[in-house]
């Protein structure tokens, strides 16, 4: 028997709450209670009203619907925009129960942030999690404080392994994580918008160049996944001796690609830092 997660409150169940809320369904673990879950529009609420223990709530109809589910929820996931969640916070903390979970899914948003209005009482863990927990194969960062219960970070991870693997790390590293899983898929879609480039370049229709270049992506992620081989060991296994692809690659090796991403997950750990002081 799975099992039985606390009531849960979805406030901003857009893309990744509801990544996460279709995870949790989808998982089959029992809830005590309804999910709850909270979207600003009709339109939007209705796109999750159809799953099966779920309340949607539209708070262009009931705008208290916030305030409601953390009152009615023990574990509370703000996935609203993160220049809203201070407002957010100011209004739930005088509905949250004695026992409440908080879980960040707000980039930039400091745990230090949350206790300054919610009260150092409160539990509260903060997550990154990237795109692909869309269809299950996301990456979720999980940071909690110093002296965190560990129910709490048992009941977030539950949560988080419904779409995909979770990593622990202490808060000083969620934003180097974030440069790396969260903001990781990013990368690999431009490497696939440039080599597809490049096969059009060489004479290949668009269809053709997206077929090839998508097919090789996602079939050597998934031979990786498959074999459990270390990536620089496929790529041997590619690589022949003086052959095409060793020519193509040492072509990539003269850019410094080892350089180039840690310039480029550097930037994106300092404008985390940027916007966690509100720049």
């Amino acid at each position: 028997m799975p099992e039985i997660l606390p009531s849960l409150a979805f406030l901003g169940a857009g893309s990744m709450g509801g990544a996460i809320l279709r995870g949790v369904v989808a998982s089959g673990i029992p809830t005590q209670g309804p999910i709850l879950a909270t979207n600003r529009t009709a339109a939007r609420a209705a796109g999750l009203a159809g799953l099966d223990g779920v309340e949607s709530i539209a708070l262009e109809e009931e705008q208290e619907g916030n305030l409601r589910a953390a009152a009615e929820a023990r574990v509370i996931l703000v996935g609203v925009k993160p220049a809203m969640v201070p407002d957010l916070l100011r209004d739930i903390a005088p509905q949250l129960r004695d026992d409440a979970i908080v879980v960040s899914l707000a980039a930039g948003v400091t745990l230090a942030t949350y206790a300054s209005i919610l009260g150092e009482g409160v539990t509260v863990l903060r997550s990154m999690p990237n795109t692909p927990s869309l269809v299950g194969k996301g990456v979720t960062g999980l940071a909690a404080p110093e002296g965190a219960p560990e129910e709490a970070i048992r009941i977030a991870r539950t949560l988080f392994e419904t779409v995909g693997t979770v990593i622990e790390v202490p808060e000083e590293r969620i934003d180097a994580l974030s440069s790396i899983s969260g903001s990781g898929p990013a990368y690999v879609y431009l490497l696939i918008e440039e080599l597809t480039k490049a096969a059009v370049g060489k004479g290949f229709d668009e269809e053709a160049a997206r077929a090839m270049v998508e097919g090789t992506f996602i079939g050597a992620a998934a031979l990786l996944a498959h074999t459990g081989e270390e990536p620089a060991e496929l790529r041997r296994q590619v690589t022949s001796p003086k052959g095409t692809t060793e020519r193509a690659v040492a072509v990539l090796q003269e850019a410094k690609l080892s350089e180039l991403f840690a310039r480029a997950t550097d930037a994106a750990v300092a404008r985390a830092k940027e916007l966690a002081a509100g720049d």
